[in-house]
C-alpha cells in the first residue's frame, strides 16, 4: 500500500477581492511562514492595521494553523454605520417594503375608496365596456397591463367585488356567500360594469392619470368616485404594521347621511351586512380602532324540537357555523340531535333537538358556545396625502362628500367652458353663414389674405359675442363645407343656440347653489339605485338629529394665517376646531386689527393673522394683554383690555396708528391668569444701552379695546416673553 499522506492544514491567507493579479511569492508563503492576515471579506482585502496583526498573533497558538481574527467593519462598528453595498440595501428595505404594502397593496384610497387592484380592474372593465358581459379570463389577462401581481389576486379582487354586485354585473357562478362555496373557474364566468359604477366612478376629463409600472400605459391615480365606496363595500386588508378593517354600509342609509350632512344636520351610520343578523353598535367607536361590534345569528323556534337559523353574522358561512355547532355538540357543551342545511338563496339551517331539549336554553347556548355570535373589531384606516389615516367612518363620509361636491363643481366648470365654447362657435358660425363673410375670400389668392377678409367682415359683429375671436376660430369657419352652408337653416340654428342659452344658464344656477345640486344628485342616486337595498342587519332606526339643536362638529374650521382666510373643511390649511354654521369666528392680524365675520368657505378677514377662535354667541369674556409697536411714535405700548360688543364684517383697530405691529399677545380665560410680568428685549440696532428689561403689567388697569395702553419703551421691541 502506499504511504498515508499527513494531512495538511486548510487554513489559507484571504486573498484581494480585487482582480489585480496576485504574485507568486505572496500567493504561496514560504513553508512555516506564518501567512500575513488582511481584512474580512467585503474590505476590498486591504491589510489590518499593525494593531490587529498583534491580536492575530497573539491569538494563533504556538504550534499548529494560524486563527483569523476579522478587522473592524468597513465604515463603523455597527450594521447601521457600514458603508458597504450590501448594507446600504439592507439599511431601508424593510421601510420601503411596508411602506409598498400599505400604499400599493392592503389599504383603500379615500378619494375612491378602492385598492390599486380594484381599481385597476375596474379601469380595464370601462376601457374594454361595450354593453355586453366579458369573460374574466379575458378582463384578468387585461388587468395584468397594470397590476403586475398575477392572476390570483386579481381574480380573487374581481369575484369579490361581483359577489356584491354593486360595481361588477357577475354571470355565471360566483359562488356563495352564505355558504363560503368558492367561484367558477374565470374560464367560465362572466362580467361587465353597472351603471351605478358608470355614473358614479368614471369621468376621464376629471380623472388624474399617472403611468402604469411598466410605462406602456396610463391608468388612474384615483378614480372620480362620487359617492363613499369604500364605506359601501367595506375593506379588509393587513399591511405591514397595520391593518384595515371596514365594515360594509347600507346604500340608502349613505344616501341620507349624505344628504343630512350637506344639509349641515348631524347623523349616525351603522353598518349593514350582507348576510343580515342581528347587531349591537353600542360600543362601534364611529368605526376606529378599539370599537367592538357583537353580531348574532337570527335563530327562530319552528318547533318544540326545532330551531332554524334564518341569518348568519357577519363573518361566518353555513359551513363555519354548522361546524362550531357539531364541535360544541361533540365537547358537550350543547345536546342536538342533528343539523341540515337547507341554504339555497336564503339561509336555512335546521338544528333538531333531542328529547326534553328546552329550546330558549339552547338558544341561548348557541350564542355563547358556537359562532352564532361573534365579534368583530372595526379599524378603519385609508390612504390619504399618500400616508395612511385612521379615521371614523362619519369622518371618511364626510371627506368622500365634500370630494363628490368639489368633483361636481368641475364637472359643471368643464361643461359651462364646453357650452359657451360651443355657443362661440356657433354664433360665428351664424353670422359668417347669414352675413355671406364667406363671399370676401373668392378672390383671395394667400392663406393671409383670407384670414385677413374673413376678420374684416366679423370686425362689424364682434359686440354680438362674448369673447374674442381668435386665428383658431377663423380657421374652423374656413372649414365649413359648402353643403353645409347651402343648407344652412336659420330656424334650427337659433333654435340650437337658444337650447345651448338655457343650457348655460341652468350650469351657472347649478354653480351658484352648489349644495343644492349635490343634495339632488345623492337623492337621484337613491331614487335610481336605492330600490330593494333595504337594511337587513336588525338595529335601532337612524336618528335624524337638527344641527342648530346641537353644536357638533359638523363642520370643519381651517385658517390660512399668511394669506389671511378663514373657511371650512379645507384640508391644505391649519385646523382650528370644529364648529356649525351658524357660529362667528374672531380673529386678530397682526397689524392690531380685530375681525369678527360668520363662517363661511372662504372669508378674508386679514393677513397675517395672529390669533383665531369661534367667538362666543354671549359674548367674549377672555382677557387680553397685548404688547405693539406703534408707527407713528416709534414707542411700544402695553395695554390690558376685554373686546366687549362687536359687529359682524367690521375691522376694529386695537392700535392707535395705521402701520403698527402686534409684538405679544396673550389670551386668557379669567383676570387672574393673565400674566403680571414680562421681559422685554430691545432691539439690538437700536441705540438702547439696556436691552433687556422687566415690565409690570400687573399694575395696568383692565380697559377697553380702543386703549391706547402704557409705553413700555421709546426703542423698537424685538421680542416679549412672560416671567414666572
Amino acid at each position: 500500500m502506499p504511504k498515508k499522506k499527513s494531512p495538511t492544514s486548510s487554513a489559507q491567507p484571504e486573498l484581494p477581492l480585487d482582480s489585480a493579479a496576485v504574485p507568486e511569492s505572496a500567493a504561496s508563503p514560504a513553508k512555516g511562514a506564518t501567512p500575513a492576515p488582511t481584512a474580512a471579506a467585503g474590505s476590498e482585502g486591504i491589510p489590518l492595521a499593525p494593531a490587529a496583526v498583534d491580536a492575530v498573533a497573539l491569538a494563533a497558538p504556538a504550534e499548529g494553523p494560524a486563527v483569523f481574527t476579522p478587522g473592524p467593519r468597513r465604515g463603523g462598528a455597527t450594521v447601521q454605520e457600514e458603508d458597504s453595498p450590501l448594507a446600504k440595501s439592507y439599511r431601508g428595505w424593510f421601510l420601503e417594503y411596508a411602506s409598498y404594502v400599505i400604499l400599493d397593496r392592503a389599504v383603500p384610497h379615500i378619494d375612491d375608496g378602492l385598492k390599486p387592484v380594484q381599481r385597476r380592474i375596474l379601469h380595464t372593465l370601462w376601457d374594454m365596456d361595450d354593453g355586453r358581459f366579458h369573460k374574466v379570463a379575458n378582463v384578468v389577462g387585461r388587468s395584468m397591463s397594470l397590476h403586475p401581481h398575477g392572476d390570483a389576486s386579481i381574480g380573487a379582487a374581481l369575484v369579490a367585488i361581483g359577489q356584491r354586485a354593486f360595481l361588477i354585473e357577475p354571470q355565471g357562478n360566483y359562488g356563495n356567500l352564505l355558504t363560503g362555496d368558492e367561484a367558477a373557474a374565470p374560464r367560465y364566468i362572466e362580467a361587465r360594469l353597472t351603471n351605478f359604477a358608470k355614473d358614479v366612478l368614471f369621468n376621464p376629463k376629471t380623472t388624474e392619470w399617472q403611468l402604469s409600472y411598466d410605462g406602456r400605459a396610463k391608468e388612474p391615480v384615483t378614480l372620480p368616485a362620487k359617492f363613499p365606496i369604500v364605506l359601501l363595500e367595506g375593506a379588509e386588508g393587513i399591511a405591514v404594521g397595520l391593518a384595515t378593517k371596514i365594515l360594509p354600509h347600507n346604500f340608502n342609509d349613505l344616501c341620507r347621511a349624505a344628504i343630512n350632512h350637506l344639509q349641515g344636520k348631524t347623523f349616525r351610520i351603522f353598518p349593514d351586512f350582507p348576510t343580515g343578523g342581528i347587531a349591537d353598535f353600542s360600543e362601534y367607536n364611529d368605526g376606529e380602532r378599539g370599537g367592538k361590534v357583537k353580531v348574532r345569528a337570527k335563530i327562530e323556534q319552528r318547533s318544540k324540537y326545532l330551531l332554524a337559523i334564518t341569518e348568519l353574522p357577519f363573518g361566518s358561512t353555513t359551513e363555519t357555523l354548522i361546524e362550531s355547532i357539531l364541535t360544541a355538540n361533540a365537547k358537550g357543551k350543547i345536546k342536538v340531535k342533528h343539523v341540515d342545511d337547507n341554504t339555497a338563496d336564503s339561509v336555512e339551517i335546521l338544528v333538531h333537538l333531542p328529547q326534553g331539549a328546552e329550546p330558549d336554553k339552547v338558544i341561548q347556548q348557541l350564542y355563547v358556545f358556537t359562532n352564532c355570535q361573534m365579534q368583530l373589531s372595526p379599524a378603519a384606516c385609508v390612504i390619504e396625502h399618500d400616508k395612511p389615516q385612521f379615521l371614523g367612518v362619519k369622518e371618511i363620509l364626510r371627506r368622500s362628500v365634500e370630494r363628490t361636491r368639489e368633483l361636481l363643481k368641475r364637472e359643471l366648470e368643464i361643461k359651462l367652458g364646453e357650452l359657451e365654447q360651443q355657443w362661440h362657435w356657433d354664433s360665428l358660425e351664424r353670422i359668417f353663414i347669414e352675413e355671406r363673410i364667406y363671399r370676401n375670400i373668392e378672390k383671395s389668392k394667400t392663406w393671409e389674405s383670407i384670414l385677413h377678409e374673413i376678420r374684416t367682415g366679423l370686425k362689424p359683429f364682434l359686440p354680438q359675442l362674448r369673447r374674442d375671436v381668435t386665428d383658431e376660430d377663423i380657421t374652423r369657419l374656413t372649414e365649413i363645407r359648402i353643403k353645409r352652408i347651402s343648407a344652412y337653416n336659420r330656424f334650427q340654428a337659433d333654435e340650437a343656440l337658444k337650447k345651448i342659452e338655457d343650457g348655460i344658464k341652468e350650469t351657472k344656477a347649478h354653480l351658484k347653489n352648489l349644495t343644492g345640486y349635490a343634495i339632488a344628485w345623492f337623492e337621484l342616486l337613491q331614487e335610481k339605485y336605492g330600490k330593494g337595498h333595504k337594511r337587513r342587519t336588525s338595529y335601532d332606526e337612524i336618528e335624524q338629529i337638527d344641527a342648530s339643536a346641537v353644536v357638533s362638529a359638523n363642520q370643519r374650521l381651517y385658517v390660512n394665517r399668511d394669506d389671511g382666510f378663514i373657511g371650512l373643511n379645507w384640508r391644505q390649511h391649519e385646523y382650528v376646531q370644529d364648529c356649525t354654521i351658524l357660529d362667528a369666528v374672531l380673529c386678530l392680524m397682526r397689524d392690531g386689527s380685530l375681525k369678527v365675520a360668520k363662517v363661511a368657505d372662504k372669508v378674508f378677514m386679514g393677513r397675517d393673522i395672529i390669533y383665531v377662535a369661534i367667538f362666543p354667541k354671549d359674548g367674549d369674556t377672555a382677557f387680553y394683554s397685548m404688547v405693539y409697536q406703534d408707527k407713528e411714535s416709534g414707542k411700544a405700548f402695553a395695554k390690558r383690555f376685554q373686546i366687549g360688543g362687536l359687529s359682524r364684517d367690521k375691522l376694529y383697530p386695537l392700535v392707535k396708528s395705521e402701520g403698527s405691529k402686534i409684538v405679544w399677545l396673550h389670551v386668557a380665560k379669567t383676570e387672574k391668569e393673565m400674566p403680571k410680568q414680562v421681559k422685554v428685549f430691545i432691539d439690538g440696532r437700536s441705540g438702547a444701552r439696556v436691552r433687556e428689561l422687566a415690565f409690570d403689567l400687573g399694575a395696568i388697569p383692565v380697559s377697553t379695546r380702543s386703549a391706547k395702553g402704557v409705553t413700555v419703551s421709546k426703542w423698537p421691541v424685538k421680542d416679549v416673553k412672560p416671567m414666572e
